[in-house]
């Protein structure tokens, strides 16, 4: 019998040549589409009708050791996180989660206290969310894999897609941006900060918040136009509601915080890099219905949170950043697996 030989490939073929993203697009081409289905393939979460307006919102993500879980983080913050991912993604949409279940892919040589810690992560991400973990599997992995199914349900009409926005909205995000990145610095490449900058930076790449409370009071205020978590970064994120909303924006204002800015002053780093690609955090960046910015901003605060207006949308469709007068375009670039390092 003639032996089969593997098929050649190209280096282009390669995983960590196509990123994630060409990977989805590559699958997404051999799958059959649902009819109807009232969430498009590529938005953060995905839904199936109920019938009476009602949905079924679902939601999947893993963490993987290798790639997410940088040294310096426990294994309860990493469960913690594998947890938070799946929340934020719920946040950006207005959806409530209601249970998840859990799926453990575990190496040899995993002791019973590395066990439980992962187990109080889990617990621990869900109840800050008031939803539960119900269930799961668990297996041995050569790697850690904590990926979570998230459960919930809505109404059809007031979910926040990425493909709404309109020319003329406002340009929002709930929080500033570049500390995770600053914090993967120090963690992963040796730079240096005082102990209390170290100290927030880091606690931004091993506690990271969902804003959850925002997303639902956004989602409630039918203001929002377009919505998506930032967790593949701001920059990502703008291209991201650009190309399913058909819409460009122009950012006058970069949410830079402000630890960031001294950090990057510091090492000789640059801060706008840092807010703008670096990934890894769960703020939602929306687009606003200008007549309704005011009903957004004050359900938002009620909240307890804060909606900062970052620029708006524009008829051209590149992203584009203001910087005193001079326009310089936007990188589409951000966190994509296969292509990014912890």
């Amino acid at each position: 019998m003639r032996k089969l030989k593997p098929e050649k490939t190209s280096p282009e073929d390669a995983s960590q040549e196509l990123g994630e993203h060409k990977i989805i697009q590559l699958i997404r081409a051999r799958l059959d589409a649902m009819p109807d289905a009232p969430v498009p393939f590529g938005d953060d979460v995905s839904a199936v009708n109920l019938g009476g307006g009602q949905v079924a919102v679902l939601k999947t993500d893993m963490l993987i050791g290798k790639t997410d879980v940088p040294r310096g983080m426990s294994l309860w913050q990493a469960a913690r996180k594998a947890v938070v991912m799946n929340i934020s993604d719920f946040a950006a949409k207005g959806a409530k989660p209601v249970a998840a279940l859990v799926s453990l892919g575990l190496p040899r040589g995993f002791m019973r206290r590395d066990v439980e810690e992962i187990a109080r992560g889990l617990n621990s991400g869900a109840r800050e969310h008031g939803t539960y973990i119900i269930g799961g599997d668990t297996s041995e992995a050569s790697d850690l894999v904590i990926s979570i199914s998230l459960f919930g349900t809505a109404q059809k009409k007031a979910l926040m897609l990425r493909s709404g926005a309109k020319p003329g909205d406002i340009v929002a995000v709930t929080g500033f941006f570049g500390k995770t990145a600053a914090g993967l610095r120090l963690l992963l490449d040796g730079y240096a900060a005082s102990r209390e900058l170290r100290e927030v930076l880091l606690r931004a790449v091993c506690m990271p918040t969902a804003r959850l409370k925002e997303g639902l009071a956004l989602g409630g205020s039918g203001a929002v136009s377009a919505s998506i978590d930032s967790s593949d970064g701001l920059a990502w994120s703008l291209h991201e509601l650009s190309r399913m909303s058909g819409v460009g924006f122009l950012v006058n204002s970069l949410p830079i915080a402000h630890e960031v800015k001294c950090f990057a002053e510091f090492n000789g780093l640059d801060a706008m890099e840092l807010a703008l690609y670096g990934g890894e955090e769960y703020e939602l960046v929306v687009t606003v219905k200008p007549k309704r910015w005011v009903e957004a901003e004050t359900a938002v605060e009620a909240a307890g949170g804060c909606l900062l207006p970052v620029g708006k949308a524009t008829r051209d469709l590149q992203v584009l950043l203001d910087m005193g007068g001079e326009k310089r375009m936007v990188e589409a670039r951000g966190w994509e697996h296969f292509k990014s390092r912890v």
